[in-house]
């Protein structure tokens, strides 16, 4: 993320302060620096010494981020009220659009993103703060039906400084009109993006703002519904610094990321491509033009270059996913291909020719700090992935993962626990025990992948759920009750596949599958073998005993019908033979999702019903 350099100036006795010429330069208020104004331009309006990022205008925007010549305007010249016969207030809305050339403090209409149709509305915020008044909520509400109608994603830029005082009780209607606008869109199963600029507070961060199926926000935007001097007016106490910041808003889970300009369009573009619904009975034609599509995009990112000093440039990677192209889409394979690689992946432990392995050995290998971690897996096996943050309440929890990445072309939604590495990672990850938010945010987003038909998969490796005071506090058995209930009804195919340890109703929180696999030395236990031993023992040093008695590894499970593969891994896994255990698990994986795919809703959660209620 990004991080604002702190300077202080000293002002010498006598020396006049410098003037700014008309034109020529500008000053940053952030770092107090003279800025040539080209170099300004040409860096996206971002200050190239400190990273502070200016306010622009519509026009600066819609030159961003749509196709050139592409932008069409919808939804133009509706007449304004004034209900609180507020003193000058018409005058005022016709002095300003003479001034901005603009037609309220919204302006919506259709253009093209890299060729990607979408519905776009951008907020200004020179215009009356960018308050929403009723032009406004009908401009969005108008642009967002007919997006609707048409079938259309909606962007939205945000900036504003909330509800249109001027307009009093009207106004506020507009929140509740842009909000039942932006349900039915939703329900119509299309993409509604959010993206948060500076600043954006009160009514409008309180409905339409914090409503995007995929919520972003420019570096160190203000985003809060009551603004800071409101708070600290009302409580009396001085807020901490970076509070309602965007980077405050992604560790606190209220976002899913933060985006800088020069990827922007690139990662809008990317989103829809993501989201495009495939029609009816045309699923595997629909998806194979997805990939045609992700491969225009790619030269994209290459063709950007950011300006750091005046007169040089340099190219910028995309900061929030890589450039891979996704490979040729696998229904696109030979069927006997197919059919000959389901199951190579998955061999009998004991015609592989090796030693018979102890249940405490798979415990202490399940539990290896070099063991490959469900991100090590993701960045192996798909492509273009793109982490997305929060459960939109409380926190990002860092000991869940999840996004948006492409196998072979076709959009999937991975969630995976993930442990560190160092003791430092396995802090921020929390030991991959994950708080009630970390299920919330799995469940968010298992949500989406409902809504847009993308199949789930999710990597278990847990030593439980974490069971502190906070997680009680905040709901973890409801949390992890709630993802069972959703998750065995779920209208699209879901594979969870134990990668490590398979922590009790922490790991199960994430494995109501059509199928669930596990990896060879991952365990899957109703408990930890020294929890077990203590309770039924009263001795944890049997916990070498216990494992056996418990019956924890794949083996075992499969036996009893809890697992249905067991992923062979050539030798314990380690950093060293990841790709190697990744390759194959990928080719398992194609083969789920051919089977899985083709299957509607109402069969896919009739047969994972089914597959528990034998159990």
């Amino acid at each position: 993320m990004l991080k604002f350099k702190k300077t202080n100036y000293i002002q010498m006795p006598g020396r006049q302060q410098p003037t700014v010429p008309e034109g020529l330069w500008i000053k940053c208020d952030a770092c107090g620096e003279l800025l040539y104004k080209e170099d300004v331009r040409q860096n996206r309006y971002v200050c190239y010494k400190c990273g502070k990022y200016f306010r622009i205008s519509t026009r600066k925007r819609l030159k961003m981020v749509a196709d050139k010549g592409s932008f069409v305007k919808w939804e133009e010249g509706i007449e304004n009220g004034d209900p609180l016969h507020y003193p000058d207030y018409p005058e005022k809305i016709e002095s300003l659009k003479e001034r901005l050339k603009i037609d309220e403090a919204v302006t919506c209409g259709q253009c093209t993103i890299y060729g990607e149709k979408a519905v776009l509305c951008v907020c200004d915020g020179r215009f009356l703060m960018g308050s929403m008044g009723y032009v406004v909520g009908e401009k969005i509400t108008r642009s967002v039906e007919r997006a609707t109608k048409e079938g259309l994603p909606v962007i939205i830029f945000t900036c504003s400084g909330g509800a249109r005082m001027q307009e009093g009780m009207v106004s506020l209607m507009q929140m509740a009109k842009t909000s039942a606008a932006l349900k039915r869109h939703s329900q119509a199963g299309l993409l509604y993006v959010s993206v948060l600029t500076d600043p954006t507070t009160g009514g409008v961060t309180a409905s339409f703002a914090m409503l995007g199926d995929i919520v972003l926000a420019e570096p160190g935007a203000l985003v809060g519904f009551a603004g800071p001097r409101v708070i600290e007016q009302t409580i009396r106490q001085k807020l901490p610094e970076g509070f309602q910041r965007a980077e405050f808003l992604v560790q606190h889970g209220l976002i899913d990321g933060i985006v800088e300009r020069e990827d922007l369009k690139e990662t809008l573009a990317r989103l829809i491509t993501m989201h495009r619904q495939p029609e009816p009975g045309k699923l595997w034609e629909e998806r194979q033009e997805l990939t045609q599509r992700e491969e225009a995009l790619e030269g994209a990112a290459s063709d950007r270059e950011s300006v750091t000093e005046r007169g040089s440039s340099v190219p910028k990677e995309p900061s929030w996913q890589a450039k891979a192209s996704p490979k040729k889409p696998f229904w696109q394979r030979k069927k006997a291909e197919k059919e000959a690689g389901r199951d190579s992946f998955i061999s009998g432990l004991k015609s592989a020719g090796q030693e018979k392995t102890s249940a405490w050995d798979r415990v202490q290998r399940a539990r290896e700090q070099n063991r490959p971690s469900a991100l090590d897996y993701i960045h192996e096996i798909f492509t273009d992935f793109m982490e997305l943050h929060g459960d939109r309440h409380m926190m990002d929890d860092g000991a869940i993962v999840g996004g948006i990445g492409y196998l072979d072309g076709c959009p999937v939604t991975v969630v995976g626990q993930q442990k560190g590495k160092t003791t430092k990672e396995n802090i921020t990850r929390n030991f991959g025990m994950p708080a009630p938010e970390g299920y919330r945010k799995a469940l968010r987003l298992m949500r989406q992948a409902e809504k847009f038909h993308r199949p789930v998969i999710c990597f278990v490796d847990t030593p439980g759920a974490y069971c502190g005071m906070e997680a009680e506090e905040h709901g973890q058995g409801e949390a992890i009750a709630r993802n069972l209930f959703e998750m065995s009804d779920l209208t699209v195919p879901v594979l969870s596949i134990v990668i490590g340890e398979g922590g009790s109703g922490g790991a199960l929180a994430l494995a109501v599958g059509n199928e669930v696999w596990m990896m060879e030395n991952a365990t899957y236990t109703i408990l930890s073998p020294e929890g077990f031993a203590s309770i039924l023992w009263k001795d944890s040093s049997k916990a070498p005993e216990a494992a056996e008695q418990m019956r924890v590894t794949a083996e075992d499970l499969k036996e009893l019908g809890i697992i249905e593969k067991i992923i062979w891994e050539p030798q314990p896994a380690n950093v060293e033979n990841v790709a190697e255990i990744a390759q194959a698990m990928q080719q398992g994986i194609r083969g789920f999702l051919q089977q899985y795919l083709p299957l509607d809703g109402e069969a896919l959660a009739r047969q994972r019903y089914e597959r528990f209620r034998k159990m």
